[in-house]
């Protein structure tokens, strides 16, 4: 808006509190003078004036007006409650600093004195008994000392943006969407809450893994001695011929809930789970929950562990912990993967009008990836992708990958792809051989839909998998629908969020490890030296951290 509009809507405001003003003192009653409306209580009028002024205001000069207030509010040294917390009457420490670094910059002309906007002295403050400059350092330094890092304290910054502010200027803004996918939370805020005492438990060990058995009948029988909880597991694990030879499982073995892969439902039976293995374990618990999955805790026992970062060596401090409620989560979102068939228009319109409200029979809830590949077929795969019904482009090569951010250190990070935190919302699409020197991996937004078709002129059809499962044969005129689902793997850290990624990228796929670089000081010795006999020495020297 031009200054000269500015100042006329000013003008105008000035002379209705004015008009407002002399009304009140020639009436008596000025008390009574009130401005009534259907439906509303009577109003003073001076009162509504003052309401029309701050609305003018607000549409007006929002910024001017609220750096006024803050001089106004650091001139009358208004109370302050809290070491950092903002409250509705107060500054934090930090606020006041910035505020006093502001208003008292050095000025060339020493007759210049910065006032409010009542013409008072905004340069009272450090005369007139405020708080003193030394003591207000001493207490944000110290508030700030005091404040150690951990999953609850109050962030700064995070992994995911901030919310954005939804107005844009005095009349744009976003439209409020009533369908959203999911609610982009802190990370650091992610914590696990019980608002009742978990009774039941699902254990799932790794298969036929001797190594395994010890650590399973230790967990069992603890859990259902100490903790006096329901323990589940599947069927298939009561016929192993070698826990079945252990004597303290035969004690136990009774008192053990089964259920049967494929034929029963877990739904709403189970309160929390216990993964004992590798990474498979978790994918095979987000696979028994196609709708809300429990808490899970993963122990390392296989292999690679990148989804398992506890140690089973102290395992009852570490679950008396989570069972009590202190551990930090990471919700890992997953794919909902929905197969057309050629023909079938009233399933695909019906699933489309539940969307996730209850999954369809030929809906698949995936932690890692979704696979489409060429199969046994010699000839290249040609694969329409459309993101929001728009055709995008065709991958030409072995297949394509759509995986979540967990697993993008799976399948995607071997075909090349970038590894992205869990806590990010993304789905990442990445080629596999495509036949261009041109075809990058692509990161699109978690709440878009992207559908995956054989393309018409294609030699041959394609093969999808999830999640290394249930594996089909992709159809001319079928198609794929993936999108993020709503029911994320709520996965227990041993650390935090950050603290455990990083950790498996180091321990797991040894990232960014490398020979550190000799420092100058080190080579201008070597070249001082001049020996030959040195400079072996110093190459078979350990200088550096593996």
């Amino acid at each position: 808006m031009r200054e000269e509009d500015l100042e006329l809507a000013r003008k105008m405001v000035a002379n209705l509190i004015s008009t407002s003003t002399s009304v009140e003192e020639d009436d008596e009653g000025a008390a009574a003078a009130t401005t009534s409306s259907p439906g509303n209580s009577p109003q003073p009028l001076r009162r509504r004036v003052l309401d029309l002024n701050m609305a003018c205001l607000s549409d007006i000069d929002l910024a001017t007006l609220h750096e006024h207030r803050l001089k106004q509010r650091w001139h009358y040294g208004l109370a302050n409650y809290s070491d950092y917390h903002h409250h509705q009457d107060g500054f934090n420490a930090m606020t006041r600093r910035c505020l006093e670094r502001s208003l008292h910059k050095p000025d060339t002309d020493p007759r210049k004195v910065q006032r409010d906007l009542n013409g008072n002295s905004l340069d009272a403050f450090d005369s007139s008994g405020g708080a003193d400059k030394s003591d207000l350092d001493n207490n944000c330094f110290a508030s700030g000392m005091q404040r150690q890092r951990s999953g609850t304290w109050p962030r700064t910054r995070s992994l995911n943006a901030p919310s954005p502010f939804q107005q844009f200027g005095p009349c744009g803004r976003i439209m409020k969407n009533s369908a959203m996918v999911m609610q982009i939370q802190d990370p650091a805020s992610q914590r696990l809450t019980w608002y009742k005492p978990p009774l039941t438990v699902l254990v799932i060990k790794k298969v036929s893994d001797a190594s395994v058995l010890a650590p399973f009948v230790q967990l069992v029988d603890w859990l259902l001695q100490e903790k006096n909880m329901v323990v589940w597991v599947e069927s298939a694990v009561l016929e192993d011929a070698h826990l079945n030879e252990d004597v303290k499982f035969k004690a136990i073995r009774e008192k053990l809930v089964t259920f049967k892969d494929g034929r029963d439902d877990l739904t709403d039976r189970i309160d929390f789970i216990v993964c004992l293995g590798g990474d498979g374990t978790l994918l095979y618990a987000s696979q028994l929950f196609q709708q809300s999955v429990p808490p899970v805790m993963a122990f390392h026992l296989g292999s690679l562990g990148f989804l398992t970062p506890f140690r089973f060596d102290n395992f009852e401090e570490q679950l008396t912990s989570v069972l009590e409620g202190h551990a930090a989560l990471t919700l890992r979102s997953r794919l909902r993967c929905v197969m057309h068939r050629k023909g079938d228009k009233r399933q695909e319109a019906k699933v489309e009008a539940n969307a996730d409200a209850r999954p369809a029979a030929n809906s698949i809830l995936v932690l890692n990836e979704v696979v489409i590949d060429r199969g046994p077929s010699p000839y290249l795969s040609n694969i329409d992708l459309f993101l929001d019904g728009k055709y995008i482009t065709s991958v030409q090569g072995d297949g394509l990958i759509v995986s979540t951010p967990t697993g993008s250190t799976a399948y995607a990070a071997a075909a090349g792809a970038s590894m992205i935190h869990p806590s990010v919302p993304a789905i990442m699409v990445t080629p596999i051989c495509p036949h261009s020197l041109s075809f990058r991996p692509i990161v699109v937004p978690a709440g878009v839909e992207l559908k995956v078709s054989v393309s018409p002129e294609s030699r041959n059809t394609s093969w999808v998998s999830f999640d290394g499962r249930n594996r089909q044969e992709l159809f001319h005129g079928d198609s794929l629908r993936v999108t993020t689902s709503i029911y994320p793997v709520p996965c227990i850290c041993a650390q935090d969020q950050i603290s455990d990624w990083f950790a498996s990228l180091a321990d797991g796929l040894h990232w960014n490890v490398r020979k550190r670089q000799k420092c100058l000081d080190e080579l201008s010795d070597l070249t001082a030296s001049g020996s030959e006999d040195t400079l072996d020495e110093m190459e078979n020297m350990k200088l550096y951290d593996i």
